[in-house]
């Protein structure tokens, strides 16, 4: 049985006054955003994001955390763990981000440079040959429900594809020293196997 207790962050309140709280299962963070009012899609909740790449996801506060800041942020405590309990439709989107990030520093490793990791997450970020819930391929199996209909299957792929580019983005950012130096610390994080997935 997963202990199950709630940690509550207070944000500083020169930049953001409101409560960030977090279900813990059993020590794995999961997504602040769980019942945030979203359109569904293969148990995705299309949530809102601060970027300028295209897509179905509308503009989301940019004073708040949105779905890619949270998993940046708990990347290094989530990819930590093999199981993830899902406690609701945000957790489905922050399993696929992270599990992506874990992806491309696997691939990112034998790089030394900014320049060499960009080109990498950009290549990625713009490729839409990517498995669906549903598919071969996609790791996530009887987690993330199949498309019912097209409509479902073009919005989820669309919005995939715009997390995966603006991911990449906000990666490069995150694990870029400012001597230009790739980050060691979290490259590292790239040997681990998030719930022992990877992505193609």
């Amino acid at each position: 049985v997963n202990l199950r207790w709630a940690v509550t962050e207070l944000k500083d309140e020169g930049s953001n006054s409101s409560k960030l709280q977090q279900a813990v299962y059993g020590m794995v963070y999961h997504s602040a955003l769980n019942d945030f009012p979203a359109r569904i899609a293969c148990g995705c909740a299309i949530l809102p994001l601060k970027t300028n790449v295209r897509g179905p996801a509308g503009p989301a506060d940019a004073h708040q955390d949105d779905i890619i800041d949270e998993a940046i942020r708990l990347f290094r405590a989530n990819c930590l763990f093999r199981s993830f309990e899902v406690a609701g439709p945000a957790d489905r989107v922050l399993i696929y981000v992270t599990l992506y990030i874990n992806t491309q520093l696997r691939k990112i490793q034998p790089t030394d440079t900014k320049e060499s990791a960009s080109k990498i997450v950009l290549r990625d970020g713009l490729d839409a040959n990517f498995s669906l819930p549903g598919e071969a391929g996609f790791p996530f199996g009887g987690v993330f429900p199949s498309a019912k209909e097209s409509e479902e299957s073009d919005l989820i792929r669309a919005y995939l594809r715009q997390l995966r580019e603006e991911t990449g983005k906000r990666l490069i950012t995150a694990i870029v020293d400012p001597d230009g130096r790739l980050n060691k610390h979290w490259l590292a994080y790239g040997k681990r196997k998030f719930l022992n997935k990877t992505l193609p």
